[in-house]
């Protein structure tokens, strides 16, 4: 994998710099309907999980209508106008510099479609990015399935794809589903995490990637030129 045809991101934590707002918001929720607090850093280490997901492990012992009432509670918040969260300083210019190269972008997150749908929006990212999938579609995470469906809709083989993410979830998704990963130091989980899961390198932030990719397509040019023995 030296020149991908195919660059599929992770959301919140990779591309968005939303891990604060996202714990701020699932508090003030739990708050709202009375449930026992939780560690913020607990919180913030399932980010990248489906937010069913999220809840279970948060609160294994709720019962169905409560998480219900959570699930809508956590919505209301962080749809709430004034605590939008950014993209990562770079990440927009990184993305349009793939994309002009010619890679196909997109994305693999634990939003929902809503939520991703109006992210593209406020941030007009989205043009740049031919395919997307979202936890409420199929099994989220670390499940395979969210990168094996983009593989099909864009029929593109696993080994001319690249994952790039911030969670172990990610890379073991791409593990999986037979795709290299790259890590991103910016988000939730640290560096040896990343690379014990199966991450191939880890990167500062996205910013980072067009340069990656390129110090690694000349290096492999130059691994090919050489003369055995050399």
């Amino acid at each position: 994998m030296t020149h991908p045809e195919l660059i599929i991101f992770d959301w919140d934590g990779t591309v968005m710099d939303s891990a604060t707002e996202i714990v701020m918001s699932m508090q003030r929720a739990i708050q709202d309907i009375g449930l026992p607090e939780r560690d913020a850093d607990r919180m913030r280490e399932l980010i990248g999980l489906g937010l069913n997901d999220v809840l279970a492990r948060l609160f294994p012992e709720m019962e169905v209508d409560r998480v219900k009432a959570l699930l809508t509670a956590y919505r209301r918040r962080y749809t709430a106008p004034g605590g939008e969260s950014r993209p990562f300083a770079g990440a927009e210019a990184a993305i349009a510099d793939l994309h002009g190269r010619g890679h196909w972008l997109a994305v693999a997150t634990g939003k929902s479609r809503r939520g991703l749908d109006r992210n593209f929006r406020e941030t007009g990212l989205g043009q740049y990015f031919r395919f997307s999938r979202c936890a409420d579609e199929t099994t989220p995470k670390p499940a395979p399935d969210m990168l094996e469906d983009i593989l099909l809709q864009s029929a593109t083989m696993p080994d001319a794809a690249l994952m790039v993410g911030d969670t172990e979830y990610d890379m073991r998704m791409a593990r999986d589903a037979g795709v290299a990963a790259v890590g991103v130091a910016c988000g939730v989980h640290d560096t040896d995490r990343l690379m014990a899961a199966g991450a191939l390198a880890v990167i500062p932030d996205v910013a980072a990637l067009p340069a990656w990719l390129t110090a690694r397509t000349d290096n492999q040019a130059m691994a090919v030129g050489s003369a055995p023995g050399e």
